[in-house]
């Protein structure tokens, strides 16, 4: 890690230089004095850089970038235009605490993102895993984690504290609420108002988001054996049956029956320990078919 930098506005002159190394910050650009600047690094035209904010090596800010906050940018992040990472948080409790912002490795941010650094009332950083893809126009709200590898569509929208599990995929224009949790290489469809938890490998649809099945294609994709799949279906199934062929019981006893059958598969335990983790919003209601809603607890 190397550097502070300060430009001035008007003159793009540079003052309290020391060595940059490899990084390349274009004369237009505001680096505050105090900014860690890795090597490597390339801060294109009309960017701003606050104060305590640290750059990993390799990062690229391409142009029109505003970091700011206790944000941390990891290796090799790529900002596009009109973003801005680590700003204060669109919350009225916020009275100017040191929180942070981080972005892991290799992540991509696509034009007018907005990312939000933390609050004291929650868990005081908003965290990007690696190698995710948030595309244009999408807001990740104060004190939002998300996963390693997770892909936001362009427009998506979340309220604070929303969880996203590693590999989920929330398509355009879908909406979170506050404090909801999305489950591992989850699916998200367009345009759905998600109010409850989705389950690991969930897929949900419609205006508001109804669980319609597994994602099955993420699942063939990523080298899951046909007996696997077919074996986490025959899960599915019993939690959540059609209604025609319900045996009456209540979701939590399925939900030891599961268990007690398909328990030592580990995706199927995934599934169900998420579904017994503590929750603010409850699960999302089933919808195996038109018309159909399955009974769940707490949806």
């Amino acid at each position: 890690m190397e550097a502070v930098l300060a430009h001035s506005a008007s003159t793009g002159t540079t003052t309290d230089v020391e060595p940059l190394g490899a990084a390349v910050i274009h004369p237009s650009s505001i680096v505050a004095a105090g900014a860690r600047i890795g090597r490597g690094v390339s801060i294109g035209p009309w960017c701003t850089v606050g104060p305590d904010v640290v750059i990993d090596d390799g990062a690229r800010l391409i142009s029109h970038v505003v970091i700011d906050g206790h944000t941390h940018i990891g290796a090799n992040v790529v900002c596009y235009p009109f973003t801005t990472v680590g700003m204060e948080p669109q919350d009225l409790k916020y009275r100017g605490e040191p929180t942070r912002c981080v972005v892991g490795a290799g992540t991509i941010i696509r034009e007018n993102v907005t990312i939000h650094r933390g609050t004291a009332t929650g868990v005081g950083v908003t965290t990007i895993g690696g190698g995710c893809l948030i595309m244009a126009n999408s807001h990740v709200a104060h004190d939002c984690t998300l996963g390693r590898g997770v892909i936001i569509v362009n427009n998506v929208v979340m309220g604070g504290h929303v969880v996203i599990g590693d590999n989920a995929r929330i398509m355009g224009s879908a909406a979170l609420h506050q404090f909801v949790r999305i489950g591992h290489a989850a699916l998200v469809g367009g345009v759905c108002g998600v109010e409850a938890d989705v389950i690991p490998y969930g897929s949900v649809l419609g205006n508001r988001a109804r669980l319609v099945g597994l994602h099955w294609i993420w699942l063939r994709r990523n080298g899951v054996a046909p007996d696997d799949i077919r074996r986490m279906r025959q899960a599915f199934r019993a939690l959540y049956p059609k209604a025609a062929h319900a045996s009456g019981a209540v979701f939590q006893t399925r939900l030891e029956q599961v268990r007690g059958q398909y328990g030592d598969d580990a995706r199927v335990s995934e599934i169900l320990d998420f579904i017994a983790a503590p929750s603010h919003r409850g699960l999302v209601r089933v919808q195996r078919s038109p018309g159909e809603m399955i009974e769940t607890d707490g949806a």
